[in-house]
């Protein structure tokens, strides 16, 4: 993986202008691995690994007996990846990592709350649309695409192949479609998205690391304020109206004092 520190925004803007077509995480600490939350969870509280195929089996299997009490079409439940995306965007761990096709997306989830170094991983798609495992060549991306009926079992709940498939459900809902994104599914969970991706040999970078120095945040959030990217408008909710009021504590814009300079 190579790594690149990123000291300023202009930076960061012309970086991602080279990445044309990749997709993007942020995180908010850069030392942080590339793993899903099932992963750290998993990681943190189950010592004892051989479980954790059955465990992550029975978890799915409660959301789906459980869930359709409070959705107004219990089909989506059927579909492997968007009951996952569902499990996932109601805060529930799973194998899913979440990602964007923009850069400015992924810029701000790494830097809003960030009081260190944080990151920006890019994902290099077009390379991966056609590549496959070295170890397992006859595995393209539409073999194992987790959207049809028994592949998610077959490729990823055995928990035991080093490859992955990136995309998004047939369906997006309201926070995917707003934050422009998309979805890794690993078919390993012990592992960092950056230690599957060595088993596929692309002849290129698969995977860069953008570290964004934690001096460019006010300068970045303040870029990204103006370009209308804020919890409010990722997500497009009650929710996501009150969390956007931690970066209006820190918007102040010069004017003299009255009542329409709020």
């Amino acid at each position: 993986m190579e790594e690149i520190l990123v000291s300023n925004w202009n930076e960061f803007v012309g970086l991602s202008s080279e990445l044309d077509g990749w997709a993007f995480r942020g995180q908010e600490e850069a030392g942080w691995p590339l793993l899903s939350s099932l992963s750290r969870y998993l990681n943190s509280f189950i010592p004892d690994r051989t479980t954790w195929r059955s465990r992550e089996e029975r978890a799915i299997r409660i959301f789906r007996r459980k869930a359709h009490n409070y959705l107004p079409d219990p089909r989506v439940l059927d579909n492997d990846l968007r009951c996952l995306a569902l499990m996932q965007h109601h805060g529930a761990p799973t194998r899913l990592l979440d990602f964007t096709k923009s850069p400015f997306v992924a810029a701000f989830f790494a830097l809003e709350q960030a009081d260190s170094d944080a990151a920006v991983f890019a994902l290099n798609t077009p390379k991966l649309w056609h590549a496959t495992p070295a170890s397992n060549p006859g595995l393209s991306r539409d073999a194992i695409d987790p959207r049809i009926d028994g592949n998610f079992d077959r490729y990823f709940l055995q928990n035991n192949s080093d490859l992955l498939w990136i995309g998004e459900p047939e369906e997006m809902d309201r926070r995917l479609v707003a934050q422009s994104g998309t979805m890794v599914v690993p078919g390993v969970v012990d592992k960092s998205l950056d230690k599957i991706l060595n088993e596929y040999h692309a002849g290129t970078c698969l995977i860069k690391k953008l570290v964004l120095s934690q001096t460019m945040r006010e300068q970045a959030m303040k870029a990204l304020y103006r370009m209308n990217i804020t919890n409010a408008t990722l997500f497009p909710d009650l929710d996501g109206l009150a969390r956007s009021i931690r970066v209006e504590l820190e918007v102040v814009w010069q004017a003299e004092p009255g009542p329409g300079n709020l």
